[in-house]
């Protein structure tokens, strides 16, 4: 079996060597050269025609998001982007998501004593993953009036994982200001969700914000899991539905766990509910979305021709956990005429 060949782009010869001898570890992954700028990047794409490109945010030259969106619409390939774990170190890392990046790692705290986490493992799943052009993607639906929806569903449940912050974008794009309570478990980085909810905040009808411990559901309102460190639950307290946060061990290797949050909707709503899974590696939201199912929610899944990585989608259809499959931009649609039915 051929060996995943990776370009390591980092204008800090420190960083780069960090990476590669991370990716070393690994017997399937060749890292095939490296780069100190974008400008040397080029190049070198050129002439190596890598499977997965690291890139780092800010570089000399030309920022790692400015080469990042020419790559996306001349030559997409997989790329995954290295961050520091900063506020604007998160908040460009959003940009590069949105522009095409299969994904990010957070540059080890500590200099050369760190490691990259999950670098190996994400540069695996960028080199499965399907990659589409800027232009080829399809711009996100415009925003809906909210005068003529009324909300059934007590609480409408989303879980992504790469792939999923280009994906959930478009989804709640189009929901309108008096949507059901929705929450939504992405797999992301601690401190990331909190740009990431800014972020939706900003170019969302209905009102986003990171969930806290307690906050009750209400319509019109999104609430999305603190990234890294805390699973997302949905629970009955007096006699109303809020969000609970959970620092207990990982679920389904995640946490947050797409599973944990479906799961617990299962327990305490299931008729009045909507879930959606979309684009992700692995397992996770599969048995939980078919609890919901099992109970009589309404249960969606993304497809594979739309999915970046059609792992999660594909684990829950095999196991039936799906009433239907559907392209991205049809989903935000699917999901409120079920909230509205139910």
């Amino acid at each position: 079996m051929a060996r995943i060949k990776v370009l390591v782009v980092d204008d800090s010869p420190t960083m780069r060597a960090l990476i590669i001898r991370q990716l070393s570890r690994d017997a399937g992954i060749e890292v095939i050269g490296q780069a100190g700028d974008p400008l040397e990047a080029r190049a070198a794409i050129k002439a190596l025609n890598p499977d997965v490109v690291t890139l780092d945010v800010e570089m000399p030259n030309m920022n790692g998001l400015e080469f990042l969106e020419r790559l996306m619409r001349l030559r997409p390939m997989p790329v995954i982007m290295v961050s520091t774990l900063t506020q604007k170190g998160a908040e460009a890392t959003l940009h590069a998501l949105e522009l095409g990046a299969i994904d990010c790692v957070g540059k080890p705290i500590g200099g050369s004593n760190g490691e990259f986490e999950d670098l190996i493992e994400k540069v695996h799943i960028a080199a499965s993953a399907s990659v589409k052009s800027l232009g080829e993607r399809r711009p996100a639906p415009a925003l809906r009036s909210a005068d003529d929806y009324a909300p059934g569903a007590d609480v409408v449940a989303l879980g992504a994982s790469t792939g999923g912050v280009e994906a959930l974008m478009t989804v709640l794009q189009s929901f309108p200001a008096s949507c059901p309570p929705t929450v939504v478990t992405q797999h992301m980085p601690a401190n990331f969700t909190t740009s990431f909810a800014s972020r939706l905040d900003r170019i969302c009808q209905a009102s986003v914000e990171e969930a806290t411990d307690g906050a009750p559901l209400c319509v019109g309102k999104i609430y999305l899991a603190p990234g890294g460190l805390t699973h997302l639950r949905v629970v009955r307290s007096g006699g109303r539905l809020v969000c609970k946060l959970g620092t207990d061990g990982p679920v389904s290797g995640h946490r947050p766990s797409v599973d944990a949050l479906f799961s617990s909707i299962a327990e305490i709503q299931p008729r009045r509910s909507v879930g959606a899974i979309l684009t992700g590696m692995g397992r996770d939201g599969a048995a939980g979305l078919l609890s919901m199912r099992r109970q009589g929610a309404a249960t969606i899944g993304q497809d594979e021709a739309t999915s970046v990585v059609y792992g999660m989608p594909r684990a829950a259809a095999e196991i039936g956990a799906l009433d239907q499959q559907l392209p991205l931009q049809r989903i935000a649609s699917a999901i409120l005429r079920a909230a509205a039915r139910q």
